[in-house]
């Protein structure tokens, strides 16, 4: 059988394209060819060598030990290794590194700028190689990411170069919320190379090596005057507790790599498909954790308490992995899985001035929303907030504006939403995060939430303004008035009672269901689906 089937593939082998049968080619035929094949193999291990002696006098790795930490053991497949090279002349390739590889047993691509090559610079042929990387992953609708190491646009090219980023500007733009694009800086990053980064979803920096900025230190003192280290202007903690431009502060790059790793894990591999899903049964641990949350959240309004123990003791394994941890960190963000899936979570902070929504916090949250409506990753939020901070320092930053891209992207995200009030819900604030208004699914509150326009001591002070000042007029004792009326409005009107009426508030739970409850709503709301409910290009939204 083996022979009939082999046959017709043999003939056609051994006949030219007259028909006839041709000799075998003798083996000496063969010599060239095997020449070039060892030839490449004796550059791509010298070129190895190379990269090792410049990159680990630096402490850093090259970029091939890069991927082979990025990547499931043997799984990485190179595409045009020596594109851009000479192998006669002894160049082994371009200053990037470009193929696709698995994470977890799927197919994700990459771009590996290569230090030790012309210090990584981009010329026109490795930005080809980039857009032919970035145009196969979008075909095959796989995830692409980024290790950047590069000392910009290589000048030598002039023009040419800079074209190249355009290119690659275009494409990542195209890949916006169709496939998840993760940007590892693991060195330099400067001028018009840090708007590559900037376009995708995630953007990892280490404490040290990592560099981001338009202009470079030499260029900024001989504008400004300013002496500053590149550190100091665009270092790794710089861009995260400071700008927000980066979403995770590694302590090495084994830390950054397997943090990339970790957030594929919770993200489909495009848009047209749902995350993956892990096996998980609730047990003992989970109903220990659920009965710990009532003694987690102070019965004192004033009193702060971790929010990362609520989340905690809600996902699974108390796992949760935070995205700009750093950045306005009177908000939450972060990935966990609940039942097995994956779902993105976002909460106030209340041991970080209160939970309080500010510019930096409104912006973080908007950008993390929209991340997860993009990859239908759910969304499960837990409010506790007093509003909006105060104070011409967050109006003349925008509070209006940035403010409004919470609100945008609530509107406009489809995914299943899921919101818990756990204590405080005052003002604009508790309609932004998540509302039943704005367009969540299913929304619950503690039975000792608050939920009003303002606080009670803010809204005495204005509703009985005038009683106040008689009492002061007449000598009275005005605090003990306030604390009067102030528990008099808390028990009639800061509560979730006319939410329920209104149907805004779906149930009251008792703490300890606050898991069960979250993960019964995503059941119910699996089938969900997207709806086009108008024939615009796209909102315009505020930026």
């Amino acid at each position: 059988m083996t022979d009939i089937i082999s046959a017709p593939a043999t003939r056609r082998a051994m006949a030219g394209q007259d028909g006839r049968r041709t000799a075998p080619r003798p083996d000496g035929d063969r010599q060239p060819l095997r020449r070039a094949v060892v030839r490449a193999a004796e550059l791509a291990r010298d070129a190895e060598e190379h990269a090792r002696s410049r990159q680990h006098a630096k402490g850093k790795h090259t970029a091939r030990e890069r991927l082979d930490l990025l990547f499931d053991s043997g799984t990485f497949e190179e595409i045009g290794r020596f594109a851009g090279g000479n192998i006669n002349n002894g160049v082994a390739g371009s200053a990037v590194i470009t193929g696709f590889g698995k994470i977890y047993g799927r197919k994700v691509g990459v771009y590996a700028q290569d230090f030790s090559v012309k210090g990584g610079t981009l010329g026109a042929a490795e930005g080809a190689k980039i857009c032919h990387l970035m145009d196969m992953a979008l075909s095959l609708k796989v995830p692409v990411v980024a290790i950047v190491d590069s000392g910009g646009a290589r000048i030598q090219e002039g023009v040419a170069a800079l074209t190249q980023y355009g290119r690659i500007f275009r494409r990542t733009c195209d890949a916006s919320g169709f496939v998840p694009q993760i940007s590892l800086i693991l060195g330099p990053c400067a001028g018009g190379a840090v708007y590559c980064p900037a376009l995708t979803d995630l953007i990892i920096m280490t404490k040290d090596h990592s560099n981001m900025f338009v202009t470079g230190p030499d260029v900024v003192k001989a504008a400004t005057g300013e002496t500053i280290s590149m550190d100091e202007l665009g270092g790794g903690y710089v861009h995260n507790a400071v700008s927000g431009v980066a979403h995770y502060l590694a302590e090495d790059e084994s830390d950054a790599i397997d943090y990339a790793r970790t957030v594929l894990a919770y993200l489909p591999t495009n848009s047209d498909e749902q995350p993956p899903v892990y096996a998980f049964g609730t047990g003992r641990t989970e109903r220990e954790a659920a009965k710990r949350l009532a003694s987690i959240v102070p019965d004192n309004d004033r009193q702060p308490y971790d929010m990362l123990e609520v989340i905690r003791a809600i996902v699974d394994y108390g796992e949760f992995v935070q995205v700009q941890e750093l950045f306005g960190a009177s908000a939450v963000v972060g990935f966990a899985c609940i039942d097995g899936h994956p779902v993105g979570v976002v909460a106030n902070q209340p041991n970080v001035r209160a939970g309080i929504l500010d510019v930096d916090s409104s912006e973080k949250v908007a950008r993390f929303v929209r991340l997860c409506d993009a990859f239908n990753l759910p969304i499960v939020t837990l409010v506790d907030v007093p509003g909006y901070k105060p104070g011409s320092d967050q109006e003349h930053a925008g509070i209006i504006r940035r403010g409004a891209k919470v609100i945008y992207a609530y509107a406009n995200a489809q995914v299943p939403m899921v919101t818990v009030v756990l204590r405080k819900a005052f003002g604009g604030a508790y309609i932004v995060m998540g509302s039943k208004a704005i367009g969540a699914d299913l929304n619950f509150a503690w039975p000792t939430s608050q939920i009003a326009v303002l606080g009670a001591t803010g809204a005495v002070n204005i509703i009985h303004r005038k009683d106040l000042l008689k009492a002061r007029e007449a000598g009275k004792d005005v605090a003990a008035l306030r604390a009067q009326l102030a528990e008099e409005y808390e028990r009639t009107t800061v509560n979730a009672n006319l939410s329920l009426e209104m149907g805004e508030i779906d149930a009251m739970i008792d703490p300890e269901q606050t898991r069960e409850v979250i993960e019964e709503s995503l059941r119910t709301l699996a089938s969900k689906r997207r709806v086009r409910r108008t024939a615009k290009h796209h909102g315009n939204q505020p930026l």
